[in-house]
């Protein structure tokens, strides 16, 4: 596709800086881009109808505090900064929330050094945490057993699609919806998108926050992304007795995985999510067991990056598809928190899918990724804490953005 002439006039310009997707992470950029640079002229396509309808808006709407992250890491200083940071903003525009706190049980005795090791995290990225024996579990959650715990007070809910509404109305930006990327020219003086519909919009600077699809947009534009977005499903449940559980209880996750495994959330509507399980999703918007896109498959079978992950954490894998398939084998494990809870109290919820970055040697990638190219940015990893912590996300993009504007 080639969209330009000779002229690079501002008249040539659609917008100054375009954003690809409008989930919260597009939506904050556009937010922060006009609120750093008053007249910024931004636009963004979002494939879908409306706003937020994937990964923003199938999720259980947790403010994470930060405490699971690496000190000094993207996901620590932006989860911390981004909780405190989205209870203002809920509050600002009378959106709903609660700080809830949250308890993280030990039900094992191997995992307690684990439970102690997010202590010292949980110290280390300034979270305040409380250490507590099996009575004192009790007292926030008379229902749930366990060895020890801790209680995270900064952590809360809120309805993410709502916040990315917000955002969308609040940012000034020119949206785009039922636009879908399917080319994109990149020249040394900006860059042209055209979208199905024929549409050619065309701009200075060109943000990716494709999410599920970000690294086949990075593609288009001619970068190699170094990693591949491998989907995995998560499947929940609705607990039928949500007075079962005050709050958010978690297990103690495994560090080797960035899942926390199954968990109980209480959302901000009062019902009780259970779950996530993690299973290798057959569509990159592959939400039922059933959605299969082939083309998609087999960029994920091709990638080595799969095959490796396949080979080292097998047996984790297995555990997860077990429990997709056995609803015995998923009340089993939130029995591990909460006893009293049957199979019968499990109804299916819909599921959503992360879009984990895993890099050619099977890495899977922690921690947020955000790359530059030429008149170009890239966010390429920001699954879970992303939604917490998108306005401080949005800011740095917004500046790297801006910085190609220069």
């Amino acid at each position: 596709m080639s969209a330009y002439g000779d002229d690079r006039d501002d008249g040539a310009y659609d917008c100054d800086v375009l954003v690809i997707g409008g989930g919260i992470i597009g939506l904050s950029t556009a937010y922060a881009l006009t609120r750093a640079a008053p007249g910024t002229r931004v636009v963004v396509l979002e494939k879908e109808r409306g706003p937020a309808l994937h990964q923003t808006g199938r999720n259980s709407g947790v403010i994470h505090s930060g405490i699971y992250y690496r000190p000094g890491s993207l996901k620590a200083r932006y989860a911390v900064r981004g909780a405190a940071e989205m209870v203002k903003f809920c509050a600002e525009y009378g959106l709903p929330y609660e700080v809830t706190g949250k308890l993280i049980v030990a039900t094992d005795r191997a995992e307690l050094p684990r439970l102690h090791a997010l202590v010292q995290r949980g110290r280390k990225n300034g979270i305040p945490v409380r250490e507590l024996g099996p009575a004192q579990i009790s007292e926030y959650e008379p229902r749930v057993r366990g060895l020890a715990a801790i209680h995270v007070g900064t952590t809360g809910v809120c309805d993410y699609g709502a916040v990315a509404e917000q955002l969308a109305e609040s940012s000034g930006a020119d949206i785009h919806y039922g636009a879908e990327v399917t080319a994109v020219d990149r020249r040394p003086w900006g860059v042209a998108v055209r979208t199905a519909t024929g549409a050619i919009v065309r701009a200075k600077v060109l943000v990716n926050c494709a999410g599920l699809h970000c690294d086949r947009v990075a593609r288009l534009a001619g970068d190699d992304p170094g990693m591949r977005i491998v989907p995995f499903r998560g499947e929940y449940y609705e607990l039928d007795r949500p007075g079962l559980v005050r709050g958010l209880v978690y297990p103690v996750p495994d560090p080797a995985f960035p899942f926390l495994g199954v968990h109980l959330t209480r959302g901000i509507d009062g019902g009780v999510h259970v779950g996530p399980n993690a299973v290798p999703a057959l569509a990159r918007e592959g939400y039922g067991r059933r959605d299969v896109h082939p083309g998609e498959l087999a960029g994920t079978l091709t990638w080595p990056g799969s095959w490796h992950i396949a080979r080292r954490h097998w047996r984790y894998g297995a555990g997860e598809l077990h429990r997709s398939l056995s609803k015995r084998a998923f009340t089993e494990a939130v029995r591990r928190l909460l006893p009293a809870v049957e199979e019968a109290d499990l109804r299916p919820a819909p599921a959503g899918v992360r879009a984990q970055a895993v890099l050619r040697d099977g890495t899977l990638v922690d921690d947020f990724l955000i790359r530059e190219a030429p008149r170009t940015v890239h966010v390429l990893n920001a699954p879970s804490p992303a939604a917490t912590a998108s306005l401080p996300i949005g800011r740095e993009v917004a500046r790297l953005a801006l910085r190609h504007l220069a």
